[in-house]
């Protein structure tokens, strides 16, 4: 089970969504998020931070790393991109917003079957595959996973 995070970015812009794999990691692992629009981002430091897409997640590492330690995980594969890509820490779906974003646009897709069964199930097909290659193509992390 995977508990639903929110972080507001440190410039107040934008609220990214995360989750923690089996809530392993609780969500105070995530020190603060940077988003495109943030002024004052610190210099970045790979040690704690992962960049995806224009977004900075600092990390603590000392808790993360003490807690998957107890659950068997070697110290020495414990790092940011460790976190974000074993899904110990990691986006709610393929980008900070794309669970916001989902529910939007399912809703104005399920407004055409209503309106229009016929498109409704084209625009239904579509959708999640236009989705995907639009974020492959963005350049989102967790979608170069998925397409490799």
């Amino acid at each position: 089970m995977c508990v639903e995070i929110k972080h507001q970015c440190q410039g107040g812009h934008e609220s990214a969504q995360f989750s923690n794999l089996d809530n392993v990691l609780p969500a105070s692992v995530i020190n603060k998020v940077y988003c495109p629009e943030c002024q004052d981002k610190p210099e970045f430091d790979a040690a704690t931070m992962l960049a995806d897409n224009g977004w900075i997640i600092e990390y603590d590492m000392e808790l993360a790393t003490y807690l998957l330690e107890k659950h068997g995980i070697d110290k020495e594969v414990i790092t940011p991109e460790f976190l974000f890509d074993s899904r110990y820490s990691t986006w709610q779906g393929m980008s900070p917003t794309d669970m916001a974003e989902s529910i939007r646009e399912r809703q104005e897709i399920v407004a055409l079957a209503k309106v229009d069964k016929m498109k409704y199930i084209e625009t239904l097909k579509s959708w999640s595959i236009d989705r995907m290659k639009a974020f492959t193509e963005a350049g989102w992390r967790k979608a170069q996973q998925v397409s490799a």
